[in-house]
């Protein structure tokens, strides 16, 4: 006998916590269609049409493109929304994000823009850590972030008036990293007010195997003196 997954639904002051953030976006608070389409995405892949549907209705059946751009406002109830529709499959609300904000990386490396973003980083993680704030300013139009690195492998990157919650930027993250191949990459985020958020990013440096010099050998010719 199957087993039907059983509902996740989202305690109330998380609720509250997604109607404040609403509540702080302004009409220039946008962010790319891609993004939208992402969401679309993971929910079609993860619970059907039907359920596509009823998420389209919480953005008045609008048709989203690409590049152009849409208030944020809208953009955090469709998140909501399309989070608790997939709770059930991904074991919880903040996965559901994850794999949201997974998708939203892959939309936006598939775009012209994002396809630069990705060559600029020419395959080191580094490299791409250090081009993240110029790349979520290709995304979105607010907010503002700055990288503080720690060590080889160990950055902290600083979102301050974010309106997304951590986990949906750690899915983001963590894509873009294994993107360019970063080994064993881990995100963290943590709060540090309603949009200002932390995220410790760290991946494990690539093992360079040491070889030994191959002994200096005579020229042939030598074997003939």
């Amino acid at each position: 006998m199957q087993v039907q997954a059983k509902p996740y639904p989202e305690p109330g002051s998380v609720d509250a916590d997604w109607a404040v953030r609403r509540m702080a976006a302004t009409d220039l608070d946008t962010a790319r269609g891609m993004f939208f389409l992402g969401v679309l995405e993971t929910v079609r892949a993860g619970a059907g049409e039907d359920a596509v549907a009823n998420c389209r209705a919480i953005t008045e059946d609008r048709r989203f493109v690409g590049f152009f751009n849409y208030p944020v406002a809208t953009f955090l109830k469709l998140a909501q929304v399309a989070a608790r529709v997939l709770s059930p499959r991904w074991g919880g609300f903040d996965e559901a994000l994850r794999q949201m904000g997974m998708q939203a990386t892959r939309s936006f490396l598939e775009s012209a823009v994002g396809r630069t973003f990705l060559l600029l980083a020419a395959g080191d993680p580094r490299k791409l850590v250090t081009n993240l704030p110029s790349g979520y300013q290709m995304a979105v139009s607010y907010g503002e972030r700055t990288v503080d690195w720690k060590g080889d492998g160990d950055a902290l990157l600083i979102m301050r008036r974010d309106f997304m919650p951590p986990a949906y930027h750690e899915g983001v993250l963590r894509e873009v990293l294994t993107m360019v191949g970063a080994r064993n990459p881990r995100v963290q985020g943590r709060k540090l007010g309603l949009l200002d958020t932390e995220y410790r990013i760290t991946w494990e440096a690539p093992v360079v195997v040491a070889t030994e010099p191959e002994p200096h050998k005579a020229p042939r010719w030598r074997l003939f003196q």
